[in-house]
């Protein structure tokens, strides 16, 4: 084993936000395939409700909504309470840190980027596309008409920010979320696995780091003189 596959086996997980139509769905896929780790995405998710009885549909009209398929899979209603969502926020919690514990995951959504923001050992990333061409991909992939694909990822982009505020009060474009955030507008898709392996061992190299020496300002020398802003 190398160096560098000796630093990614001391990660636990990478989790995967993504755009519609960014690609970062295949990201992820083809990402799991290339560490050989365990994609938990939302057929997995499905996969395990069926077994639990819970109809295939209920995941689909639940999964990165309002509520989450999370609870159907423990049989919790949806949450109506503080107290109730309180819970469920829990039980959710729960699933992901199980999965990110396990070790050797990428977690496709869910919130992963949130519930594990404060782990060393895991890697968050946002895969992002500019909206015509993330219309393009749900044509090519989907075979939609443009004005449908349009709608189709604009209701996605709405669902899944409602998705992000509703359940962990953040936004999922935002990005101190994230280690890395990707534009697949030029990059092919296999380019910004590289990008996320490198980085994965980047910060893989990192864990032993001390807080206080983690940051931009990290081994730099202060300014020789006064520093001063350039004139607009």
């Amino acid at each position: 084993m190398d160096e560098n596959q000796k630093a990614i086996a001391a990660m636990h997980a990478v989790t995967i936000s993504r755009e519609y139509g960014s690609g970062g769905g295949e990201v992820a896929a083809r990402l799991a395939q290339r560490l050989e780790w365990q994609l938990v995405d939302h057929q997995i998710v499905a996969e395990a409700a069926r077994e639990l009885d819970t109809h295939e549909t209920v995941v689909q009209a639940h999964d990165e909504h309002a509520a989450s398929v999370f609870s159907r899979l423990f049989g919790w209603p949806f949450p109506t309470t503080s107290q109730e969502t309180q819970a469920y926020h829990e039980k959710l919690h729960h699933l992901v840190e199980s999965a990110a514990n396990s070790g050797h995951v990428v977690i496709v959504g869910r919130g992963g980027q949130v519930l594990l923001a404060n782990r060393r050992d895991v890697l968050h990333v946002r895969v992002v596309a500019p909206l015509e061409l993330r219309v393009a991909y749900a044509v090519r992939r989907e075979g939609l008409d443009t004005d449908a694909a349009r709608r189709r990822v604009q209701e996605k982009d709405r669902a899944r920010a409602r998705y992000a505020q509703t359940q962990f009060h953040s936004q999922s474009d935002d990005p101190h979320l994230y280690d890395l955030v990707i534009n697949t507008a030029i990059l092919d898709l296999d380019s910004v696995v590289d990008q996320i392996c490198l980085a994965l061992v980047n910060k893989a190299k990192r864990l032993n780091v001390p807080e206080e020496e983690l940051g931009p300002a990290a081994g730099m020398l202060p300014y020789q003189g006064q520093p001063g802003d350039f004139a607009v």
